[in-house]
């Protein structure tokens, strides 16, 4: 099996890896950036990126990442693609083990991501982008005073329904259950703000051509199916953290991996970055910030090992 060694070995190419990778090899760390797919992660599912700070006017997702990567590899850092198998530490060096190579280095960046939890029904992977959304501040703002249905019953199913809210006054929020998993508080402000709710029902389907058209529904008490017209599906049903890879090391209650402030976990040299990391808010902007401080912080760590 091939051996390769470098300084910094990041695993995930979304916004915090290329990021990352783009500031460890600008700083003069011997970089590679380990993809098992295309690079992009979420972003990729982001039609008008119109909130990233200087990116004015919006850009796609797609074009985002790839100015990402390149600005990264035009710095020097190195793309593989190729599907992590184990991570394993043995006095100051990590080995990344894929199905060919090893990839030995004394720092590593997980930037594995999360996924969100899809509904699994006809017509979601369709529409992704043509009013089904995950992420109500990215894609709120297309659907003003349109008809709005979210769908969920936690903290964040509820907060993002008062912000969109606020931007139409048209806004459903739809659970399976007979009451909200959200903190009361949280709750009583949605109400408050005119969202309606739709108890004990579920989504059967999305429908649409070119966009979402309407969501066929069916309440979970009597069975009874309707078709409720919308123009835009924004889905918090929660997020799945990439941690396979490292199930030792320490998470929130989410399953979300704790960092300190240099984005530094619980093994020294590793550090996590982006959506796979235990934080307030998830946007492309702080996912970019993780990666910048992980490699500073890689970049200091592996100087003191050296010296």
């Amino acid at each position: 099996m091939e051996i390769l060694d470098y300084d910094y070995v990041i695993i995930g190419s979304g916004a915090a890896g290329l990021a990352s990778a783009q500031y460890a090899a600008r700083g003069g760390l011997k970089t590679v950036v380990l993809e098992a797919m295309a690079p992009g992660g979420q972003l990729m599912q982001i039609t008008e990126l119109e909130n990233y700070p200087g990116v004015f006017p919006a850009t796609g997702g797609v074009d985002f990442i790839e100015t990402l990567r390149n600005q990264a590899q035009a710095f020097g850092a190195e793309f593989k693609q190729c599907l992590v198998t184990s991570i394993d530490k043995t006095g100051n060096f990590f080995t990344v083990k894929t199905k060919e190579t090893v990839f030995k280095a004394p720092a590593v960046l997980l930037a594995t991501g999360a996924l969100h939890r899809n509904l699994e029904v006809p017509g979601e992977k369709e529409l992704t982008g043509r009013g089904v959304s995950y992420c109500a501040v990215c894609d709120g703002p297309f659907f003003t005073n349109k008809k709005i249905l979210v769908v969920g019953g936690g903290d964040s199913a509820c907060s993002e329904a008062v912000y969109l809210s606020s931007l139409s006054k048209n806004v459903k929020i739809i659970h399976r259950r007979s009451e909200f998993r959200a903190q009361k508080a949280v709750v009583d402000k949605m109400l408050a703000a005119g969202v309606q709710p739709i108890y004990d029902t579920v989504i059967e389907s999305i429908n649409g051509t070119t966009k979402v058209e309407s969501v066929s529904i069916m309440n979970v008490t009597d069975g009874r199916r309707t078709e409720l017209p919308c123009d835009a599906v924004f889905i918090f049903t929660g997020m799945l953290p990439q941690t396979d890879l490292v199930e030792m090391l320490p998470k929130d209650n989410n399953g979300y991996i704790i960092t300190d402030e240099n984005m530094q976990t619980a093994v020294p040299g590793l550090y996590a970055a982006g959506d796979v990391r235990s934080k307030p808010f998830r946007q492309v902007v702080t996912a970019v910030s993780d990666g910048a401080v992980a490699a500073y912080a890689a970049e200091k760590y592996i100087s003191k090992l050296m010296n």
